[in-house]
């Protein structure tokens, strides 16, 4: 039976600290933990409210929606092709963590990323972006559940619509459209699905963004600083 937490504080699961309780909370550590409240007759019906780092919301009070707390992890080099190498992390994985251990396995790419707040299932649907450095410009695939249907289904760059911190999953569709059918079609997902697994593609002949106006003037006084020593 799945479990549901009652009167959850949630002052340290969103960034700014905001006291506030979920009334009812469910943990989210696998696909399968999904599919049993999908299948449950009392959650199935429930409204519905997805936190992954609570990075991005401000409560207004107690959250009366079943929080689904999603805690999915792992991260593996899921294949390498002749240009890139296809990371593969779970949606509860914190984001920086995942940078820094791209590049400490090797595959450079998301560092203009860096020490952006929140989660990796949260990452496409802000389509994050510093420095110079979007997102999608290193998305490869996400996987995610239809919260209706149970129903899995898998969207690529052009279907997840990306934008200035944008994507489908931030615009509603049409009350009768399902999860998986909408994302096809480019339609909204907003409370229609709740990704689970995120793919990116870091290139293999990398080469640093550099030209965001502050790292450039960090450079500079880089460079100014090593000349300054070699004249020492």
């Amino acid at each position: 039976m799945m479990l549901v937490e009652k009167n959850v504080p949630l002052q340290h699961s969103n960034s700014f600290g905001i006291v506030a309780k979920a009334l009812s909370l469910v943990r989210l550590g696998s696909e399968s933990d999904i599919a049993a409240v999908l299948q449950d007759s009392v959650l199935k019906p429930a409204p519905k409210f997805v936190l992954g780092g609570g990075s991005n919301i401000v409560l207004t009070g107690d959250v009366k929606s079943l929080v689904l707390k999603v805690e999915i992890m792992g991260k593996h080099l899921a294949y390498e092709t002749a240009k890139a190498w296809i990371v593969e992390a779970g949606a509860g994985e914190n984001w920086h963590d995942l940078v820094t251990w791209t590049l400490q396995m090797g595959y450079p790419g998301l560092e203009n990323l860096a020490l952006i707040p929140g989660t990796v299932g949260a990452s496409p649907v802000q389509n994050i972006g510093a420095y110079g450095v979007e997102l999608q410009d290193r998305f490869e695939s996400l996987d995610a559940v239809d919260l209706t249907t149970g129903q899995p289904f898998t969207l690529n760059a052009a279907q997840c619509a990306f934008g200035y911190h944008d994507s489908v999953f931030k615009h509603t569709s049409s009350a009768g459209d399902t999860a998986a059918s909408s994302g096809s079609a480019g339609f909204g997902l907003k409370d229609k699905a709740l990704i689970t697994r995120v793919r990116f593609s870091l290139p293999k002949a990398w080469k640093p963004v550099l030209g965001y106006a502050d790292i450039e003037k960090k450079m500079l006084q880089s460079n100014n600083n090593a000349e300054r020593a070699t004249n020492l």
